[in-house]
């Protein structure tokens, strides 16, 4: 739960300090570069469901503290996690509920909606998806200054909010936020994020700027991420410089730099692929309730005499 350099998400930690060592330590935003380390050390199939902690904004989807699973199965990639996912998401649903649908109130509206877990899910490209409900063309490479300035001026003519650092990842997701997720109310996979948004997945077989990725999207929020694991350990270190540059520029979700980590892909990761969902959205979602706190024992809150987080204050207002 504490690591001297927190990775394996773009998230901005907590910090602990531990008195013995005298040293600075992080609270863990993923359990996923110590699993991976488990896949190398020849444990083919590994797995958590434990807590994660993330210094972040509070509102009815989100707290600090909260739930995940991860697994990695080596000799597998993104195509079979979807099926996996598929299957394992409609089991779970049908199992529990009777059927493949459920009822759900959305945050914020309290509006009634139908959510079908009938597989086979959607499926979408990131960049392709963009492009269309644009009626743009991307400049490439993406991470071009040209692509940066582009994407910048398509969030100031849609009225995409996207504070600095404006980096081309950071860019793209406001954009994804705003013109593909609100449309994915029924399972949706997100699929081929760019490289320069997902510097631990692997690259994309049919196109080198891209990935091997998926997002999950279920009522317009992420519910599982997963990809093809990056296994080379020269790209893992250009990739995690390059995650640096975005740190020192202002971007403090950019991750950290993890040497151990690059040593130990030098032993030799397989072919593998690495899936995580959020557990409380899941329950949110199974369970029919349109806030992530009445899913968790003892949630984050200010006490009463500090009023409510200004986040919860405006959802309260939605």
């Amino acid at each position: 739960m504490m690591n001297m350099i927190p990775g394996g998400a773009n998230a901005r930690p907590f910090t602990t300090y531990h008195n013995e060592l005298a040293m600075k330590l992080y609270m863990r935003i993923a359990p996923e570069l110590y699993l991976k380390q488990l896949v190398i050390g020849g444990m083919d199939r590994v797995f958590e469901l434990g807590k994660q902690f993330r210094n972040e904004g509070m509102d009815l989807t989100h707290n600090p503290e909260f739930t995940t699973c991860e697994f990695y199965m080596a000799y597998a990639d993104y195509n079979d996690l979807m099926k996996l996912t598929e299957d394992m998401l409609s089991k779970m649903v049908k199992e529990i509920t009777g059927g493949y649908k459920v009822k759900y109130h959305l945050p914020h509206t309290n509006q009634e909606v139908e959510i079908d877990f009938t597989p086979p899910f959607r499926r979408v490209s990131m960049v392709g998806t963009l492009e269309e409900k644009l009626g743009v063309k991307f400049p490439r490479p993406l991470e071009g200054e040209e692509c940066r300035v582009f994407l910048a001026d398509l969030c100031k003519k849609h009225n995409v909010d996207c504070p600095a650092p404006q980096t081309v990842a950071r860019l793209l997701d406001k954009l994804v936020g705003d013109f593909i997720e609100p449309d994915c109310m029924n399972p949706t996979f997100i699929c081929d994020h760019p490289q320069l948004m997902s510097p631990l997945a692997k690259w994309h077989r049919d196109d080198k700027e891209l990935t091997e990725r998926f997002e999950l999207m279920v009522t317009g929020k992420e519910l599982c991420n997963a990809y093809t694991e990056l296994n080379n350990p020269i790209v893992q270190r250009k990739l995690f410089l390059d995650q640096a540059k975005s740190k020192a520029a202002g971007d403090d979700e950019s991750m950290f730099f993890d040497e151990d980590f690059c040593v130990a892909l030098e032993y030799g990761l397989p072919p593998t692929g690495g899936w995580g969902v959020g557990v409380d959205r899941l329950c949110m979602i199974i369970s029919d309730n349109s806030s992530i706190r009445e899913v968790m024992l003892f949630p984050a809150m200010k006490p009463e005499n500090q009023g409510a987080p200004a986040a919860e204050k405006k959802d309260e207002k939605q």
